[in-house]
């Protein structure tokens, strides 16, 4: 009898870390347009990258964990895979710690935005969520598949080196019509 892949059965591929595993969201929507400062000047907004998959990395310089998984995603960006634009957003309310936090760390690929305020992860007038980001913990990475919606998101550090980040995002590369 054969055996039949989790992507094959529509899907994604497991990836998981010590702790945590990647949650696939359903009925996510389009992401908003919110511009999103940018460290190297000038402003990004995400719905710009459609046809891409997005990598969205929360962190801030005070966490840990974040520390570990940054230049793994630095790493990640340097590979250059043309399917994959990667993002990494300080919370850090003080932004003039951003910029040494990163030299320090020797960032030099990744892209840098800064939501000290809560743009991109705020609630609207009546409280309700106005953005398909919530941060659950710090870090908090989140997946937005080629048709521009949040596909999934993973708590913690995690390897985006591995094989199994790759066969993700092979997978929500191709998977534009779910």
């Amino acid at each position: 009898m054969p055996v039949i892949s989790d992507s094959e059965a529509g899907e994604p591929p497991p990836f998981t870390t010590v702790r945590h595993q990647f949650i696939e969201l359903r009925g996510a929507r389009p992401l908003p347009p919110v511009p999103i400062p940018r460290l190297s000047g000038g402003v990004l907004d995400l719905t710009s990258l459609g046809g891409t998959v997005v990598l969205v990395n929360f962190w801030a310089t005070w966490c840990p964990a974040c520390r570990t998984e940054l230049p793994m995603l630095d790493r990640l960006a340097t590979i250059g895979r043309p399917d994959l634009a990667v993002i990494a957003i300080a919370t850090d309310r003080d932004r003039s710690k951003v910029a040494p936090f990163v030299r320090e760390l020797k960032l030099h690929r990744l892209t840098i935005g800064f939501d000290p305020g809560g743009l991109v992860t705020r609630a609207d007038a009546s409280g309700e969520a106005d953005t398909p980001f919530a941060l659950y913990s710090m870090p908090v990475s989140f997946l937005i598949g080629v048709t521009g919606q949040v596909e999934g998101y993973i708590s913690g550090e995690a390897d985006w080196l591995s094989v199994e980040a790759s066969r993700l995002f092979d997978y929500y590369a191709t998977a534009s019509g779910k």
